[in-house]
């Protein structure tokens, strides 16, 4: 937890990880098709979230915590917005570029290597932040809690050779 108060992060976690709902959707999502269902309504909860500031998302009922972290493009310098998952410590927020276990890192991550400037929109609030990626001697214990999220992010890592890039975000 942060010294500051003042510093820590709103959390809007809405709905149960632990209704039957919600475990049949993250076994679901531990699939190929559940993964390739996701990927495909990324863009329709990109938009409620947008709506709403990331007071809700389609995952909202079976207790996922999302947020919608916008960087910005190494290439086009444009604003990239991708939902992600995320794990909340107070004036901490984690993120993990799984991309559903596919070969290739997110663009996000690559985007957040090359500019850690970010903002994440969160609980209706939108909050500049600094991003960096967390070591690998810290990343194995961060993994293990992406883990009780959903145990989908076991499928995804074994799915693919690469590393999967996890970040800490902090308020700029």
């Amino acid at each position: 937890m942060a010294d500051n108060p003042g510093t820590d992060f709103p959390n809007n976690q809405w709905g149960s990880r632990e209704t039957a709902l919600a475990h049949a959707a993250h076994r679901f999502a531990a699939t190929r098709l559940g993964s390739w269902t996701l990927r495909r309504l990324m863009p329709l909860d990109r938009a409620l979230l947008a709506r709403t500031d990331a007071r809700y998302t389609l995952l909202g009922p079976i207790g996922a915590p999302i947020i919608l972290l916008t960087t910005t493009g190494r290439s086009s310098g444009l604003p990239r917005t991708q939902p992600l998952i995320y794990l909340h410590d107070g004036d901490t927020l984690h993120v993990i570029g799984s991309n559903f276990g596919l070969d290739h890192h997110p663009a996000w991550t690559a985007n957040l290597i090359a500019n850690p400037s970010a903002t994440v929109a969160i609980a209706g609030e939108r909050i500049p932040v600094i991003a960096t990626r967390v070591p690998s001697e810290d990343a194995g214990a961060i993994f293990t809690r992406f883990l009780e999220l959903s145990a989908a992010y076991t499928a995804y890592r074994e799915r693919t050779d690469r590393e999967l890039r996890i970040f800490a975000l902090r308020r700029a």
